[in-house]
């Protein structure tokens, strides 16, 4: 399948989860999601506390895998670039984190979750946000320009990792910080999986093996490179995962028993000099 049509198909898939949770369906990601309304790479990601003082659309939109901006060591001031902000959630995290002398953008290539974003900033009364249009292959800032680039469950969904990965070095500041959160797989994985184009857009099929991920990264110039495991999928986890995608569940979810977890990627840009 062509890059032009996966990215469609992204697109297309999250702006429709945009307009559910504009007119009110949905509800994943928050500590009171039960586990079966949502599958189990997005659910119960953040805890009450956190979200509290966010609107109820920002939480009920993230479709992440995991928490990066509570996993991030960010500090007061710095700049704080999001790869696919999707309803802005981490956003606006992070916006609180970095404080008033900080900034944080949010890069999202769709439309309708770009406007869910922005009103979800007006109605926490976040100022200094940022909402961006663009492609996370083609990052719309300057070189040397961010301190920490986080994101969600977004990278694996690329048919282009490699070019993700050296448009994050470009526009990091020397000694800046990758920190996201991702799928990562363990191991050989079922043909069929991989083949699923409803998996791909499922953070699924497009998952970068565990060495792969870290060859990848360093090809791109990054050091300090550390994948921590904090979710580890299991049998009964792929079955609720392959359902309705025309996979055999119960033949393929053995296979797939401790493959595929959810990570926190972390690495850094080589220092000036």
């Amino acid at each position: 399948m062509a890059d032009q049509d996966i990215k469609q198909i992204v697109k297309d898939k999250y702006g429709k989860a945009a307009l559910r949770v504009s007119s009110g369906e949905s509800s994943c990601g928050s500590a009171s999601s039960s586990r079966g309304e949502c599958d189990p790479i997005t659910s119960n990601l953040y805890a009450s506390g956190e979200t509290a003082a966010l609107p109820a659309e920002a939480v009920a939109a993230s479709l992440g895998c995991g928490n990066p901006t509570a996993l991030a060591a960010l500090e007061p001031g710095e700049t704080v670039l999001d790869l696919g902000s999707g309803g802005g959630i981490d956003v606006l995290l992070s916006a609180r984190r970095v404080g008033p002398t900080g900034k944080a953008y949010g890069l999202d290539m769709t439309d309708e979750m770009l406007a869910l974003a922005r009103e979800n900033q007006r109605k926490a009364g976040v100022d200094n946000a940022e909402f961006l249009k663009g492609e996370i292959e083609a990052i719309p800032l300057p070189d040397d320009s961010v301190d920490v680039i986080i994101s969600n469950c977004v990278i694996n969904l690329s048919a282009d990792k490699d070019r993700v990965f050296a448009e994050a070095l470009r526009v990091l500041r020397p000694g800046g910080r990758l920190a996201v959160s991702d799928v990562v797989v363990r191991g050989e994985v079922p043909s069929q999986i991989r083949r699923s184009i409803e998996l791909w857009i499922g953070c699924v099929a497009g998952a970068l093996e565990e060495e792969e991920y870290r060859a990848r990264l360093a090809k791109a110039g990054f050091e300090a490179i550390d994948l921590e495991p904090t979710r580890i999928y299991r049998v009964e986890d792929a079955r609720e995962l392959l359902a309705g995608a025309g996979i055999d569940a119960e033949a393929v979810a053995p296979q797939v028993d401790g493959k595929f977890m959810s990570a926190f990627v972390r690495a850094r840009k080589p220092a000036a000099g």
